[in-house]
């Protein structure tokens, strides 16, 4: 298991927000924490720290008044640590090569490769075309519903049709590099990982899979960690004491392999 960090930015602000409040009306969402530092200041920790492969996202929309903003601040982060960052939020074919331009390892896409709930192969494949398989991760991010976990667009908001599954998994792993899934009813709350999500991806034993998602304690990472059978990198966000949370950086760094 690696830990893998993240950069969240939103109205131009770094923060930890709970996940499944973000709207794009009136750009709101449930702060849990805003930083006083920007988003170089997390980048520079995380390169010192030899911390490779962590998220920074956007989480406002193109069309937003703060989108420019938190692009800004995306930049200072990917120019601070190039080659040591995945960037996702708003990504498509057109901005893609512009944010790996800015310093990004890898950009991490969802919303563009879906349309009306199905999956868009023309889409992924004109990303693979324009950046390479291996700077691409898929967003995968979900949501429970009706017994299952359906994948979720629109910075979380819109449900599509695609359930997540090994068979997706295996389905998809030929168009890029690695899969991010954010749990994302357990997101920004540290009150215990999706079990039965954890279960799932662990029994996948494919591509690097990151999970984001209700990890509060050493106790959930020990969780994750026999639930993923080892095959799962996690990501840590309200949770840590970078971001107002109870656990302590040095620690997670610590615990890790």
């Amino acid at each position: 298991m690696r830990f893998r960090p993240c950069i969240d930015i939103h109205n131009g602000k770094v923060k930890q927000i709970v996940g499944g409040s973000l709207l794009d009306q009136n750009n709101q969402a449930k702060e849990n924490f805003v930083s006083e530092q920007d988003a170089a200041y997390f980048a520079n920790l995380y390169k010192n720290s030899g911390l490779a492969g962590g998220h920074v996202i956007i989480l406002n929309p193109e069309g937003s008044e703060y989108y420019l903003a938190d692009v800004e601040q995306a930049r200072l982060a990917l120019s601070a640590y190039p080659g040591g960052l995945q960037i996702g939020g708003g990504i498509h074919a057109e901005n893609a090569g512009t944010f790996l331009d800015y310093g990004a390892s890898h950009v991490i896409v969802t919303s563009y490769v879906f349309q009306d709930g199905q999956i868009r192969y023309d889409r992924i494949q004109e990303l693979v075309k324009q950046v390479g398989r291996e700077h691409l991760v898929l967003d995968l991010s979900c949501r429970k519903r009706d017994g299952e976990y359906y994948i979720v667009t629109n910075r979380w908001q819109t449900f599509t049709d695609e359930v997540v599954s090994t068979e997706l998994l295996d389905r998809l792993s030929g168009y890029c590099d690695e899969f991010l899934i954010h749990a994302v009813d357990a997101e920004g709350k540290a009150s215990g990982i999706e079990q039965e999500l954890a279960r799932l991806l662990g029994a996948w034993n494919g591509l690097p899979v990151t999970y984001a998602g209700g990890v509060g304690t050493f106790e959930h990472l020990q969780q994750l960690k026999e639930l993923g059978q080892g095959r799962l990198d996690v990501t840590i966000g309200s949770a840590l004491d970078l971001f107002g949370g109870t656990m302590r950086y040095e620690d997670v760094l610590e615990y890790m392999d």
